[in-house]
């Protein structure tokens, strides 16, 4: 009789977990449809259709009495930094264009790591003179401190998916650029927090967090260019694709989630880890693959991204009506805990975006300022709160996702409060924000903007690769002294052992060599075409990928 019950019961999960896999294949089907549908939207997007929907479908489970099923989608921090992330943050480093990218990297990391600091001050300090008043009085000076960090994270999504980075370059790189370094600089900072004890306010241990965080940034990203370039030698010297380009693309995607796991074992960045090795692996692996996997590649990675960045908004919606934090939540507290982490955010983000474009500024060009155009929509885009703020809140305040405690319940609320209404109210505005600033994407003939962050349309034809009025922009001299020193850094040393542009893998005969590097003048039927940027005469076209 035991074993039949147990039997029962195992059988009756398994039946659970499979319904809740056709809900979530179903809400994700209809997500991409609405979003299509609604595109021309000005007040929708994918991630707020994405929570609606979420929000919609829960309460209607909930409604019809399937709350058994819904406990079972209830935010689970593990699947979103194990399965949910790395495929979205190894595509930002994969299809950024690391030109611009690099050409901005003092502003962005001003931006994503000392704004971080700033706003995690102001934050700290905001909720740690408040909230004694709305009654919260156990939270120790580390919950505070975690509550400057959670609310410092910023998702740049919903502003990401309206710029076009061909018209608008710089604000592009620099929203995309500091909303990759923020997630990490947050994650490193949250879990130095919970490695010291802060409690004792000593310099040694203020000091002691510092070192660490430069310690954890250097080291993640060293590992993460390491994974990359082993992938693009062992794909060089083996020619994978040889007989099966199955195999070459295989062992990009494995080598890929290989350094964000070996991050997370050595208690590292695991997303600043990913990012770069995603950059790495664009500079030289996908190089070294035979053509048909380079495009394949790409679709890959992105639509791989697309469904885990779709997932994790649906993911948060159905969270959202998820009863048992909100059963444990003082209404009266809660609502002060919001307004006061509110404007905190909005402050926060003020009191370092403005100062840091004025010093950045004084090192750039009249032709290249961050203008207070651009420093508006840098401020607005980092208003919104997303799925990292609702993990680290789960993490900080839960254990095993169980939130017993009064406080601890209503800060997790607050949060996932927060978070909701960021993203749906500013989210739906941001467009005609941005349209009024004259910054907003065109529309292209098939009714969808033109900005992403591919580098090449993914559309074009393989024959399109071949020729195009972009072979000029591609031989142009590298720009600026930085770039000539790593070109003939790259070409002399790198190259010869990695690859990269203008390797071009070949078919031989057994017994003889598989590769062989071509010339200059050939080089060019390797990249994607890309319509040129207008020509000043100040400097040359970016190509679509940095050599």
């Amino acid at each position: 009789m035991v074993l039949q019950s147990v039997a029962a019961a195992w059988e009756e999960s398994d039946h659970m977990h499979v319904w809740a896999l056709v809900l979530i294949v179903t809400l994700l089907l209809l997500c991409i449809v609405l979003g299509h549908l609604l595109e021309e939207s000005r007040f929708f997007n994918e991630a707020t259709i994405a929570i609606l929907l979420g929000l919609v479908s829960g309460a209607l489970f909930i409604a019809s009495g399937g709350s058994q099923t819904t406990s079972l989608l209830h935010f689970d921090t593990e699947i979103f930094f194990i399965y949910l992330l790395p495929p979205i943050i190894f595509n930002a480093g994969f299809s950024v264009k690391k030109k611009q990218f690099f050409r901005n990297f003092f502003p962005i990391i001003l931006y994503g790591v000392v704004g971080v600091f700033v706003s995690t001050a102001v934050i700290t300090a905001a909720a740690k003179i408040t909230f004694p008043r709305f009654g919260i009085r156990k939270l120790t000076i580390a919950d505070y401190l975690a509550l400057g960090t959670i609310f410092s994270a910023t998702d740049s999504v919903c502003v990401l998916q309206i710029l076009n980075q061909d018209e608008t370059p710089l604000l592009y790189s620099l929203v995309f650029g500091e909303g990759v370094v923020n997630d990490a600089t947050t994650v490193v900072l949250f879990r130095a927090f919970q490695t010291f004890n802060v409690a004792e306010f000593s310099a040694g241990v203020y000091l002691n967090i510092l070192l660490n965080f430069v310690y954890l940034l250097l080291a993640s990203t060293a590992l993460g260019v390491g994974v990359g370039l082993l992938s693009a030698y062992t794909i060089k010297r083996l020619y994978l694709g040889k007989h099966s380009t199955d195999r070459e693309i295989a062992v990009m995607i494995l080598m890929a989630y290989l350094s964000y796991i070996m991050a997370e074992m050595a208690q590292l960045s695991s997303i600043l880890t990913v990012f770069f090795c995603g950059i790495v692996m664009s500079h030289y692996t996908w190089h070294n693959v035979t053509e048909s996997s380079r495009i394949t590649t790409r679709h890959a990675f992105a639509t791989m991204s697309f469904i885990a960045e779709t997932f994790i908004f649906l993911y948060v919606g159905l969270d959202g009506v998820e009863m048992t934090k909100w059963k444990q939540t003082h209404s009266t507290e809660a609502l002060g805990m919001f307004s006061v982490l509110l404007i905190a955010t909005l402050v926060g983000r003020a009191a370092f975006v403005f100062p840091i474009s004025a010093i950045a500024n004084r090192t750039r060009g009249s032709n290249n300022r961050i203008t207070i155009r651009h420093q508006i929509i840098i401020w607005w885009s980092g208003l919104m709160r997303g799925a990292v703020s609702i993990a680290l809140a789960y993490s900080q305040f839960s254990q095993s996702g169980d939130t017993q405690n009064p406080e601890h319940a209503t800060v997790i609320a607050t949060t996932m409060a927060v978070v909701l209404f960021s993203t749906l109210a500013f989210g739906s505005v941001s467009k005609p924000i941005i349209e009024e600033n004259g910054l907003a994407a065109p529309l292209l003939s098939g009714g969808s903007y033109s900005g992403g962050s591919m580098d090449f349309d993914l559309a074009l034809p393989i024959s399109s690769l071949t020729s195009g009025p972009s072979v000029t922009a591609l031989l142009a001299a590298p720009s600026g002294t930085a770039h000539r020193l790593w070109r003939a850094f790259d070409n002399k040393f790198m190259r010869p052992s990695f690859g990269g542009f203008g390797f071009s893998p070949i078919e031989r005969e057994e017994g003889t060599e598989t590769s062989h590097r071509v010339r200059r003048s050939d080089s060019t039927r390797l990249v994607p075409y890309q319509a040129p940027d207008p020509p000043t005469p100040s400097k040359a076209a970016d190509p679509p990928i940095l050599e």
